[in-house]
């Protein structure tokens, strides 16, 4: 099995039929289906369930799939990086950020490297943090932002901040001061659902205090439940950061908890498991540079920095 016949396997998963994957790859069918064959033979496998509407990979091909994924990724690095010795960084980075890090983070990223790093093109694709751990472990990004680190032994990661967490609601609805965790028993909580990472986070934090989350309403969108919350439906617990524009314009009011507080951590996470190319290193010291310029500014709201961020070592395995 060789390179040729991997990037083969790949472009037909990615477009579920061999004669679309033939013509991407300007390839004859025939022999796509030969060297898809072959690799069946040498493995000993089936690694495509094939039907009318197309293919998709059985077990086996989901396991190939995945490798296949990280030996092109490695292969395209390691080009880019002998290639560009003795100049500026070149090649591409994919980041996976959560909808509300990608708010605030990607606008000032991507003008950093554009002036910063003119031969790297920067990617960014956003969704809920567990999608974003996904990508990451199927190699579809290099760096990500999450709440949670996988519990991978092949991913490192640095703590990076804390995220303040305040319970939000219409103007008048709220009691007056800091709000105690016991005062959350009885609210209408309108809360994203448990797929979510603020709701795991949340639901392991309240446990410790011997409370049980039970949202009136469940909706994987802060949008939308910033809407709710504006016509009276009821309250909920979210970043500062993401309703400080509704606090300003009196459409929603704040409390923060009562102390310590409550808060999320925020981490970068990158496959450990392999050594960075240089061009991912130069974009990750760019997104840490990016990352203290807007909490030192004000602008990211409620963070506080991680006392180990860009300066503990990198942990492993799930642990930070």
């Amino acid at each position: 099995m060789d390179i040729r016949q991997l990037r083969y396997f790949v472009e037909i998963i990615e477009q579920g039929s061999l004669s679309r994957a033939a013509t991407r790859l300007n390839v004859a069918q025939p022999a796509l289906s030969i060297h898809l064959r072959n690799m069946e033979a040498e493995l000993g496998t089936e690694l495509l369930l094939r039907s009318r509407s197309g293919v998709v990979p059985t077990e086996a091909g989901e396991i190939l799939l995945r490798y296949a994924r990280t030996i092109l990724n490695e292969q395209a690095s390691a080009l880019d990086e002998i290639r560009s010795l003795g100049r500026a960084p070149s090649g591409e980075v994919r980041i996976g950020l959560p909808g509300t890090v990608s708010d605030i983070l990607t606008m000032p990223l991507i003008e950093a490297a554009a002036e910063g790093l003119p031969r790297v093109r920067v990617t960014v694709s956003e969704a809920m943090s567990g999608f974003v751990a996904d990508w990451l472990r199927e190699a579809r990004v290099d760096l990500a932002m999450l709440y949670a680190v996988p519990d991978d032994p092949g991913m490192a990661s640095c703590p990076v901040l804390d995220e303040e967490l305040v319970l939000a609601a219409a103007p008048g609805a709220l009691p007056p001061g800091p709000v105690g965790f016991a005062a959350l028993e009885g609210m209408p909580l309108i809360l994203p659902s448990r797929q979510h990472g603020l709701r795991a986070m949340l639901e392991g934090e309240l446990a410790r205090h011997g409370l049980r989350l039970e949202p009136k309403i469940e909706i994987d969108s802060y949008r939308n439940i910033k809407a709710l919350l504006a016509r009276g439906r009821g309250m909920s617990i979210l970043p500062r950061q993401t309703v400080w524009q509704e606090r300003e314009a009196g459409t929603l009011d704040l409390r923060p908890f009562a102390a310590p507080g409550l808060s999320r951590r925020v981490h970068l996470v990158w496959r450990g498991s392999k050594a960075m190319p240089r061009h991912v290193r130069a974009v990750r010291d760019l997104l840490e540079d990016q990352i203290r310029q807007l909490v030192a500014g004000g602008q990211w709201l409620g963070a506080t920095l991680h006392p180990g961020f860009g300066g503990a070592e990198d942990q492993t395995g799930g642990k930070a």
